[in-house]
């Protein structure tokens, strides 16, 4: 998976991470670290490969790998991470040889990630994926969290 170790080394990839780090320093919930965008990888291979949805694998490591990759740009100027994301991603994602037919899958998944199974069926995997990561069940700020506000339900299971 050259491609893939071309991200993880890739100058802007290092750049996004380092700022999410920074805007994240303080943050009492779930960080948006290399750990969770590798855990949401492995998992959207793990659902992918359950359900015999055909995905390459370098397709669906991409993905996880760069979904949350504009995150920095919510806290620094309000910008939808998913849409900021799909772009910057798009960038990293021409430089280390994706075609455009894989730069696009990659990048409409990210940017419909948050939407769950109304998007795509990459999108889908990749909501649950990145829901999946979170063990929340065991998280001391999770009486606090918004994500469970509404009255969901902290699962390590799906």
């Amino acid at each position: 998976m050259k491609r893939i170790n071309d991200i993880l080394n890739d100058p802007e990839y290092l750049l996004c991470v380092n700022r999410i780090r920074a805007a994240e320093a303080d943050r009492i919930y779930c960080r948006h670290d290399p750990a969770h965008f590798l855990d949401v990888a492995r998992l959207a291979r793990i659902i992918a490969l359950e359900e015999n949805f055909d995905a390459d694998k370098e397709l669906l490591y991409a993905m996880g790998l760069l979904h949350d990759i504009g995150r920095h740009t919510e806290y620094e100027n309000g910008t939808d991470h998913a849409i900021a994301g799909s772009k910057i991603a798009e960038k990293i994602l021409a430089r280390h040889g994706f075609t455009k037919t894989e730069r696009e899958t990659i990048t409409e998944a990210i940017e419909d990630h948050r939407a769950g199974s109304a998007a795509s069926p990459l999108a889908d995997i990749l909501y649950r994926a990145d829901k999946l990561s979170r063990n929340c069940v065991l998280c001391d700020a999770a009486a606090t969290c918004k994500r469970f506000q509404n009255g969901e339900k902290a699962f390590l299971l799906y």
